[in-house]
């Protein structure tokens, strides 16, 4: 395996992804603790700014050539352990929460076994998909409206959460079908051997 080099590891993207793994604790501690309005807003704001290197760790990267391999992983692994982190400390107030939670784990947990499975076999998806793109933002505004508007009536919460299970579930589907269009020796970007 090719070694990374202190440049590759410190790139501007990939000090974005490092700030945003470094805002999941301090989110989280600040919406468990929060007991106002105020400071509710607070944790949304943290959130936020997280968000904006999401944002923009991407087009920093391909405009200054700054792709690198760690930052492939990195960037992904952030997105998910953030969305993660959102979910489970809005499940603490709100129970429908834990379905979403079961089915981000049911889904995240195929990609990876596929991704892996198919790397192994020399090949892979041809990068993010757009609906993998959609529901990630539709998972990210829909968590963020949650953690912002903590007063929200329960009826209006479940309608929210039941439509990120059912965008989430879409995405599922049309993943598992990129997955079998692949073992059928269709679409798929092969793996460049380091």
């Amino acid at each position: 395996m090719k070694k990374m080099t202190k440049k590759e590891i410190f790139s501007i993207p990939n000090l974005m992804s490092y700030f945003r793994l470094l805002m999941i604790p301090v989110f989280c501690c600040l919406y468990l603790n929060a007991e106002t309005t105020a400071d509710y807003l607070w944790a949304g704001l943290v959130v936020a700014v997280s968000s904006i290197t999401d944002l923009f760790d991407g087009m920093v990267a391909r405009k200054f050539n700054m792709i690198t391999d760690l930052g492939k992983i990195l960037d992904p692994v952030a997105d998910k352990l953030s969305h993660a982190a959102l979910a489970i400390c809005l499940a603490i107030r709100y129970p429908l929460m834990w379905a979403l939670i079961a089915l981000m784990a049911v889904k995240e947990g195929y990609m990876a076994i596929m991704g892996l499975h198919y790397i192994k076999k020399g090949t892979m998806l041809n990068g993010a998909m757009w609906f993998g793109k959609v529901c990630t933002t539709f998972l990210f505004v829909g968590l963020l409206v949650l953690f912002l508007f903590p007063n929200l009536k329960s009826a209006v919460v479940n309608g929210i959460i039941i439509f990120l299970m059912v965008i989430m579930l879409i995405t599922f589907i049309l993943y598992i079908y990129e997955y079998a269009k692949i073992r059928k020796g269709g679409a798929g970007q092969e793996v460049k051997k380091l």
